[in-house]
């Protein structure tokens, strides 16, 4: 296993990072996790060098973090760097900060944290909590002795993304990065940002929730296997993140035994700025076959928005694309059909055409957004 330093921290952390967000479950049901089958894949990669394990409060219905202090019990726990987070949409009021930490110390059987990371940020959500005294909060955790360090996840856009890492002295932040998302919320460019400030990256999603390793297209398989040396989807999706320096570790969100058996063989080799111009050039091939396969050209700048009828626009753009794009329409249809849960769905819209009068991208929205309907309402 190879590893890296986590910045001012002083933690030296596996360049795989177990994710437990996707852990195996029974009946498809997300909140009953295989125990036995989860277990004996978190002890495998612990003990072939996995030292940073990441768990949040609304994981697997809530299940998650309780999983996990199971999971650790014999001697599992002085093995790893445990990392969790706080859930700041729950939060309203400051005593609210306090009860949830001790809830997660609770559910995961340990009386401190390495890590605890305010999860999920956006810009509304980060000044609703730092004007609840947030960063207070989590100074008096530390020198309680309850959380050693203190970081942030992120889910916003680039400039909100900078704004919040020039707020506080970070140690750590956790952000969404894949060959396929290099502008996508803070981006590559924010993971540099946060490098150049001397804060350590954790990265999720490098495999985009699966669809970069999983029912890959025909002709991107002909391009990855122009390269001499053979390697699988899910590794060359991996090699173009932890090819970043700036990158301390890549969490993976395993749901079976055999992706953590094959997760631990590639990182073995993570090795930063390992990549050759001619890898990196069948990178761009690759991005280049995906982007192809997009249904609409959006690029989910806003300007459509609000919609006077609820339509997510960009929300069912970018589901249509991803049907699209990685083969994936069962899952982009389950997605959907939460959005007419929400009515937020495009049998809403009144075709009032005013986002087609504000669009840059001159997209037909009303014609585009019945085709994305009828896609995800077939039978």
């Amino acid at each position: 296993m190879q590893y890296r330093s986590l910045g001012k921290t002083g933690m030296t952390v596996s360049a795989l990072g177990f994710g437990c967000m996707r852990l195996p479950v029974v009946n498809n049901d997300a909140a009953r996790i295989d125990e036995t089958e989860a277990t004996k894949m978190l002890h495998y990669a612990i003990d072939r060098g996995v030292n940073y394990v990441d768990t949040a409060y609304p994981y697997h219905k809530g299940e998650s973090e309780n999983f996990v202090g199971r999971a650790l019990r014999g001697g599992y726990r002085e093995k790893v760097f445990l990392t969790t987070k706080m859930p700041t949409w729950l939060t309203e009021k400051y005593a609210d900060f306090p009860k949830y930490l001790d809830e997660q110390l609770a559910k995961l059987q340990t009386d401190y944290l390495d890590v605890y990371l305010l999860h999920g940020l956006t810009k509304t959500r980060w000044q609703k909590i730092r004007e609840l005294g947030v960063l207070d909060f989590a100074a008096d955790a530390v020198r309680e002795g309850k959380v050693k360090h203190i970081g942030f996840s992120f889910h916003d856009d680039l400039a909100t993304f900078k704004a919040i890492i020039d707020a506080h002295d970070w140690e750590l932040c956790q952000i969404q990065l894949n060959f396929m998302d290099e502008t996508y919320q803070a981006g590559v460019e924010g993971l540099q940002y946060a490098g150049a400030r001397g804060i350590p990256v954790v990265v999720m999603e490098p495999l985009r929730g699966g669809k970069l390793a999983g029912n890959v297209p025909a002709e991107v398989r002909a391009i990855w296997d122009k390269s001499p040396l053979r390697r699988s989807p899910a590794e060359w999706a991996y090699r173009w993140v932890y090819n970043f320096p700036e990158v301390s570790t890549v969490l993976s969100g395993m749901s079976a035994f055999d992706q953590v058996v094959e997760n631990v063989e590639i990182f073995d080799r993570a090795a930063p700025s390992v990549m050759t111009p001619a890898e990196k050039a069948l990178v761009r091939e690759v991005q280049d076959i995906y982007h192809s396969k997009m249904k609409v050209g959006c690029t989910a700048c806003g300007y459509c928005l609000p919609c006077s009828s609820g339509v997510d626009i960009p929300g069912v753009f970018s589901l249509y694309n991803n049907a699209s794009m990685y083969d994936s329409l069962p899952d982009s249809a389950a997605w959907y059909r939460e959005r007419i849960k929400q009515n937020t769905d495009v049998s809403c819209c009144v075709e009032c055409r005013r986002c087609e009068a504000a669009c840059p991208q001159k997209i037909e929205i009303t014609r585009r957004l019945k085709e994305a309907h009828a896609a995800f309402t077939a039978e």
